[in-house]
C-alpha cells in the first residue's frame, strides 16, 4: 500500500505498520481512536508441515490486541470468498485452541461504517 501511514498513539510494535489495505487502516484507526493497545501482524501460526516440519500453510492475523490477549482478522473480501479465512481460523483453533481471535468481515464494516460514518474501501 503506498499511502502515507497515520501517527497511532495506541499502536504497540516496533516497527511502523505497513498495511494491506485500507479496510486495515480504518480498524487501525478505530483502535487508535478507542484507546484500544494493538500490533500489526505480530506473529505467524503454522496450520500445516509436511513429514520433514517444512511450513506448507502459515496464518498471520491482522491485528493484535495485547491488553485483551485477542487476535482480529479484517476482510471487506465479498462475503463468498470469506470461507477461505474461516478455514485457516478453524485450523488455528484446532492447532492452537488457546489462541483468541476474531473475524471481521465486510458486513462487520459496513455495520461500523454507517455506526461511525467512515469511508471504507471495498
Amino acid at each position: 500500500m503506498a499511502q502515507e501511514t497515520p501517527d497511532f498513539q495506541a499502536y504497540s510494535g516496533a516497527d511502523p505498520p505497513h498495511f494491506a489495505n485500507e479496510a486495515e487502516v480504518e480498524c487501525a484507526r478505530i483502535l487508535d481512536y478507542h484507546g484500544i493497545a494493538w500490533e500489526y501482524e505480530p506473529h505467524s501460526f503454522v496450520l500445516e508441515e509436511d513429514e520433514n516440519g517444512r511450513v506448507l500453510e502459515a496464518f498471520t492475523p491482522d491485528f493484535y490486541l495485547p491488553e485483551q490477549d485477542t487476535y482480529l482478522e479484517v476482510t471487506v473480501m465479498k462475503q463468498s470468498l470469506v470461507t477461505r479465512k474461516h478455514r485457516k481460523i478453524r485450523k488455528l483453533r484446532e492447532r492452537h485452541p488457546e489462541i483468541k481471535i476474531k473475524l471481521f468481515t465486510r458486513r462487520d464494516f459496513e455495520r461500523l461504517s454507517h455506526k461511525y460514518r467512515l469511508n471504507l474501501a471495498s
